[in-house]
């Protein structure tokens, strides 16, 4: 049907409870009935994101129940196949466990996605109150279910909400399984396909249970383990004054717990952003990449007279960073500043005190910092670039285990996204801040920040910068806008940017690296991907992408030099003439 079709059917039929007709009924703009009607909510390679509201392309019970119910019928087919193909007759029990955040609905939600696997036989395991996604990755493996999902739009703004789904490894589902997926919820075609328990039958048939509190307890034990040098927390984590806001989400109380038991005692969180609000009220767009998240914690630091100043987003996954320049005032460092000086901190004191082991390795992606891979070098580890997306890094963790390969040390995707061990498969707030706050008090022992510290990195790998921009088009034409630009960069090849030849391109769509100098191709090993990679003669490199969850279209720029200052002159040159490719 077409969208006034399926918008008459939403408003009209039984089936959809009276707020959603209620909220139907009041559009008289036909262009908002076409956006909320125009096609289902996509079911992309990490689940749904989008704008909470009725219609086939918001996120509401209905579009929420109809992505589990095509996980579910996932799940119950590749089970059974399994199942046959070990000569089994019957299906082993199953379970899913779901968590959520503090957005407008997202207990709702988790319910429905619990009462749906309930009604196809999948038991689920439901988190009595908000908890972070790293915790959830955590506990798919600790319960050793199947499958989980936790209802998540991240950073984006208030009217967002999203549902990202993850498989038995506590990795966000992986290719192909992740296209198998999306496949069986578009073949969901009528809503009267979906299977919902009654939340009390479910109760009562031991199908809807309560997460364990275990659960919490033994993650934060684990993640623990993974300090790195427990004497310089001991000695000198108490003298440290970290200000802390969780943004209105779900990490101020695991955060607080790990930091309190570690000894760091001068924490204080930002009033304002320490419980949860679905508005965001105080920051509106809740992204601790984005500076205007960190005014209120800016404020408190300056009147204690803070070291560091740590945010998490809603979810707790990702991390950022905000600690004093040399001026004393607060300068916030990037995703790359961040994993740079973590993967050097890591890496060297466990180099020092003999716990590097001989086949450690380190992962990041083909957008992050290129110090890195020298960094791993220099101490003997193997170095690993993937896809963007913290999932191809929980694939490469799971590969090095059972491969016995390599022995995962660290991994760091620059969009602020940190993962200390394999306990889960997606990036950790909370282990990260517990990490940040150790590498900040090793520092000051030292009489030195942050800052100083990457200016003793750079001194000796030289001065790597990196940058980047997002272009938004939304809507239909959005959309259209941004396949568009893509065509047209694989249409017209690049020759220079910024003064030096483009040596090398790689596009992840076709699966081929070119040289362009003597036009010799190879394949290229990571998945398909629509994406395009350019480096130039001068170690220099930028690369472009859609978002897989946002209407946006993403640049990402990286240069290297001898200096600081040439490093941001080279930058800047080096951003304008690429981004006017795109005609921005």
């Amino acid at each position: 049907m077409d969208y006034m079709e399926s918008y008459e059917y939403w408003s009209n039929d039984l089936y959809f409870d009276a707020a959603t007709r209620n909220e139907l009924a009041s559009i008289k703009d036909r262009r908002e009935i076409m956006e909320r009607f125009y096609k289902n909510l996509e079911f992309g390679t990490g689940g749904l994101r989008g704008i909470i509201g009725a219609g086939t392309n918001r996120m509401n019970i209905y579009t929420v129940a109809r992505a589990t119910q095509g996980l579910c019928n996932y799940i119950l087919a590749s089970v059974a196949s399994s199942a046959r193909e070990g000569g089994a007759d019957h299906m082993p029990p199953l379970c899913i466990v779901v968590a959520y955040d503090s957005r407008r609905l997202s207990k709702e939600f988790a319910e429905r996605v619990a009462l749906v696997a309930a009604g196809n036989g999948i038991r689920a395991y439901v988190f009595p109150e908000i908890a972070p996604t790293p915790v959830l990755s955590f506990a798919i493996r600790r319960l050793g279910c199947i499958s989980g999902v936790v209802i998540t739009a991240s950073h984006n703004p208030p009217e967002y909400n999203g549902y990202k789904a993850y498989w038995s490894d506590g990795g966000q589902v992986p290719y192909p399984r992740d296209e198998e997926i999306i496949r069986c919820v578009d073949a969901i075609t009528s809503y009267d396909e979906i299977k919902i328990a009654d939340r009390a039958h479910a109760e009562a048939d031991g199908l809807f249970l309560t997460t364990p509190r275990e659960v919490t307890d033994d993650y934060i034990n684990i993640i623990k383990e993974y300090a790195v040098d427990a004497d310089v927390i001991n000695k000198y984590g108490g003298s440290l004054t970290i200000v802390y806001t969780p943004l209105n989400g779900t990490g101020n109380v695991p955060v607080r717990r790990v930091l309190s038991e570690f000894g760091f005692d001068g924490v204080r969180v930002v009033p304002e952003q320490e419980g949860p609000d679905p508005n965001f009220t105080t920051v509106g767009y809740p992204n601790p990449e984005d500076p205007k998240a960190f005014v209120l914690a800016k404020k408190l630091a300056a009147q204690i007279d803070a070291d560091i100043i740590i945010a998490t987003d809603p979810d707790a996954d990702r991390v950022g960073v905000v600690a004093k320049d040399k001026t004393g005032g607060y300068a916030h460092l990037s995703g790359n500043m961040t994993g740079a000086l973590l993967t050097h901190y890591i890496l060297s004191h466990k180099k020092a005190n003999g716990t590097l082991p001989d086949n450690a390795a380190v992962v990041s992606t083909i957008v992050s910092t290129k110090i890195t891979r020298e960094i791993a070098e220099k101490f003997g580890a193997a170095y690993f670039d993937v896809l963007t997306g913290f999932k191809y890094i929980g694939e490469k963790i799971k590969e090095f285990e059972e491969s016995g390969s390599h022995s995962y040390a660290f991994g760091f995707e620059e969009s602020f996204g940190y993962l200390p061990g394999p306990y889960a498969r997606d990036k950790d707030g909370v282990a990260t801040t517990m990490l940040v706050c150790e590498l900040a008090a090793y520092y000051k022992r030292r009489g030195m920040t942050l800052f100083d510290g990457l200016d003793e990195i750079f001194n000796e790998y030289g001065y790597y910068k990196e940058s980047t921009k997002t272009i938004t088009h939304e809507g239909v034409e959005g959309a259209e806008r941004i396949k568009a630009i893509m065509d047209s960069l694989r249409e017209n090849e690049i020759l220079t940017i910024g003064g030096a030849p483009v040596t090398e391109t790689r596009d992840y769509k076709t699966g081929i690296e070119k040289n362009t100098a003597t036009g010799a191709e190879k394949k290229i090993t990571l998945p398909v991907s629509d994406v395009l990679y350019y480096a130039t003669g001068d170690g220099s490199w930028f690369c472009v992408r859609p978002s897989g969850t946002e209407p946006k279209i993403k640049m990402y720029f990286g240069v290297r030099a001898e200096s600081a200052g040439d490093a941001d002159k080279k930058l800047e040159s080096f951003m304008r003439e690429a981004s006017a490719l795109l005609g921005k």
